[in-house]
């Protein structure tokens, strides 16, 4: 069964990520976002909940210490999340799109090999 990824803020001020469980009265899963000032702007940081001490996110925090559950937030936000939480890269839809087709375009089909090269 899939779980939600919710956008929580706790009782003590944090923002964190993670895997609804209602049924369980927890959020597993947990990592802290943290805003980053940068000349472009705000960046956000995803660390695991228990950073420095522990590297990977998978802590549980119960439900009883939220404050608010954001409605919207960013999808992109998610993606990072799933990536950072699983080890696993998640390309984008157009991630293919800047293949270089030369070989198509000359009335041939590039090579595997040729693709790999670039």
């Amino acid at each position: 069964m899939a779980q939600d990824i919710k956008l929580m803020k706790l009782i003590n001020g944090e923002m964190v990520i993670g895997k609804h469980a209602p049924d369980e009265g927890k959020l597993k899963e947990v990592a802290l976002l943290q805003t980053v000032p940068t000349e472009q702007g705000v960046q956000m940081l995803i660390l695991p909940y228990g950073y420095p001490f522990e590297q990977d996110i998978k802590g549980d925090i119960s439900l009883e210490h939220v404050l608010y559950e954001y409605s919207t937030y960013p999808e992109d936000l998610q993606s990072k999340y799933l990536q950072a939480s699983s080890n696993l890269t998640i390309s984008s839809p157009g991630a293919l799109r800047n293949l270089d087709l030369a070989a198509k375009a000359q009335g041939g089909s590039p090579s595997f090999s040729d693709i790999l090269k670039k």
